[in-house]
């Protein structure tokens, strides 16, 4: 019989050091070297808005509820960059830290959980930029914006929760390294960033809360936009399918735990 669940938490607990100490080494190791460190927080979304305007907004007159578009989609992007970019890197976090996986033990579970949790500073980043942006279009900051951080708490779980099935499959099945670009990319066009709910077809609508981002996103941008409410049987349906998903991450993730070193 294998740990409890209440056993599998204060281990955690007590190799919460360890699990800051990850967090701080991806965080260095993924700006090591690089050019513009921390302005690709920046960079992403901004261009990925000034082209997401261009083509869709200017080009295919796609709706924004009535919101300019740059705005409209920034606010989706800084929250789907950081999930993304949490979920490309934790996912191949433990292929990537093989040779730790052979030599020490420790909960492996915080490996995945350090990616994820190393790139919240580009979220920070990217979401204090969002200020800007309604600055630029007038449009009024209120008190909503402090619920954004409570919001990027089911984010978080999501990430991880979609970390720990990937990574998962990663270590029995290498090739799934090629598909997750590639199921990211789908995600991307799965989730109302660039286009609003509103254009899906009422009888329809209810098949876009099978997306557990889809509530997020729009909750997202109804806590700093006035004129969006908030979705609430997307955002409720949202966060129970986020805790499914990470129930069964982490069910999938200990029950291949011990083989890991093994295999990889």
């Amino acid at each position: 019989m294998g740990p409890t669940a209440g056993e599998r938490l204060r281990e955690l607990w007590q190799y919460r050091e360890l699990l800051y100490f990850m967090v701080w080494r991806d965080i260095k190791v993924r700006y090591k070297q690089t050019l513009l460190g921390v302005a690709w927080a920046l960079i992403q979304p901004v261009f990925t808005t000034v082209v997401f305007f261009l083509f869709f907004g200017k080009m295919a007159k796609m709706p924004s509820d009535g919101i300019p578009y740059p705005v409209f989609s920034y606010l989706g992007l800084a929250a789907w960059t950081y999930f993304a970019g949490a979920v490309s890197y934790a996912s191949n976090s433990m292929v990537a830290n093989a040779r730790l996986l052979t030599k020490v033990y420790f909960p492996r579970i915080l490996i995945p959980a350090a990616g994820v949790l190393s790139t919240l500073p580009d979220f920070a980043i990217s979401s204090l930029l969002g200020l800007v942006v309604l600055k630029i279009y007038g449009i009024p900051i209120g008190w909503g914006f402090l619920l954004w951080p409570v919001l990027a708490l089911p984010l978080v779980l999501l990430a991880l929760g979609a970390s720990l099935f990937l990574a998962t499959l990663n270590v029995r099945f290498r090739d799934v390294k090629y598909a997750i670009p590639f199921l990211i990319q789908l995600w991307l066009f799965l989730t109302p960033i660039i286009y609003p709910t509103s254009i899906v077809p009422e009888r329809f609508r209810h098949l876009t809360f099978i997306n557990p981002l889809t509530g997020l996103i729009n909750a997202f941008r109804a806590v700093v936009l006035p004129d969006i409410a908030v979705a609430w049987p997307a955002l409720l349906t949202g966060l129970a399918l986020t805790l499914l998903l990470l129930i069964g991450g982490v069910t999938m993730f200990h029950r291949f735990e011990r083989s890991f070193a093994d295999i990889i």
